[in-house]
């Protein structure tokens, strides 16, 4: 069997048990996995967008949890401030994610390297303070969401099942997204940037200012999992900002296969069970999942999907 296939057969296997999830969990009355795999949606959709800068863009951000941070927290001060139609707090969210990836994105972008991942952590510390500080809104102890966003009848966030197939929907549509920008001729310029720099310079391309636009799509993208997390808690909190939760992306991606499309879901979906079955066997499950993704890591050169792909040559 060739590489290409066995990938090809794992990702339809992968997207047709997320698709028809909630239809076990309504025979088995198991609602819990629900729960579970809403979560994983979406910081699957998080590490997706991380994917798009760090692996086609070579943009190894450090801070990227920050976006999730705003599109929650636009959408719990709202609510908190008396407004609750998600077609003003979804907005806001993606606006404001928008603009703090741009002015992170044309400050740290001046650097490079280990300095690019100390200033966009640094500037995702900022918001976590920040965010701390907002005594209205919490401050530490967070900020509880007594009512999902309200989108007309369209859509109830309520129910379980329809607030699924929506964090999917939006999953899927962002790897769309992601798989139209790779593949374009702005996709292919963030690629050869990545490769070599200078060398697209001297041919002409604005390194920078192709390198910030896809810097801010992928802050816009993580800010609607941040969004969509804030709804599916009915909580936010600055701890979702904190660099630790940028580590778990990050891990998330590396796990899964940098600079793959399906890479991220998959590292994700590892990741969040494994997490979830060795903190229910002991309070030091991190203990025992360190060194296991660090085997990973370490002999599967490429993540989850590049191992499948030397399963397959095999």
């Amino acid at each position: 069997m060739k590489a290409f296939t066995v990938s090809k057969a794992v990702t339809v296997l992968l997207l047709a048990g997320l698709v028809l999830l909630p239809l076990y969990s309504q025979l088995s009355g198991d609602i819990f996995i629900l729960t579970l795999f809403t979560r994983i949606i979406i910081l699957a959709l998080a590490a997706a967008s991380l994917n798009l800068i760090m692996g086609f863009g070579g943009m190894m951000s450090f801070g990227h949890a920050a976006y999730l941070g705003i599109g929650g927290y636009a959408v719990g001060m709202l609510a908190q401030e008396g407004v609750g139609s998600g077609f003003i707090q979804f907005p806001v969210a993606l606006a404001a994610s928008a603009i703090f990836a741009l002015v992170i994105g044309a400050l740290s972008l001046r650097t490079r390297g280990v300095y690019f991942i100390m200033i966009t952590l640094a500037f995702a510390q900022m918001a976590y303070y920040v965010a701390s500080g907002l005594a209205r809104y919490g401050g530490d102890d967070g900020l509880t969401i007594y009512k999902r966003s309200d989108f007309s009848g369209l859509i109830d966030l309520g129910n379980r099942v329809e607030f699924y197939y929506l964090c999917l929907a939006c999953l899927f549509g962002g790897i769309f997204l992601i798989w139209r920008i790779v593949n374009s001729r702005f996709g292919l310029v963030v690629q050869g940037l990545r490769s070599n720099e200078q060398r697209m310079q001297a041919i002409g391309f604005p390194a920078k200012r192709y390198q910030l636009v896809c810097f801010v799509i992928s802050g816009t993208m993580c800010g609607l999992a941040g969004a969509l997390l804030a709804n599916n808690t009915d909580f936010v909190s600055p701890a979702v900002m904190y660099w630790t939760r940028s580590g778990d992306l990050m891990v998330m991606v590396i796990l899964g296969g940098m600079g793959t499309l399906i890479g991220p879901v998959m590292g994700a979906v590892v990741f969040l069970l494994l997490e979830e079955f060795l903190s229910q066997i002991t309070e030091y499950w991190a203990l025992i999942m360190g060194p296991l993704l660090l085997l990973i890591v370490l002999f599967g050169r490429g993540g989850i999907m590049g191992m499948l792909g030397r399963a397959g040559r095999g």
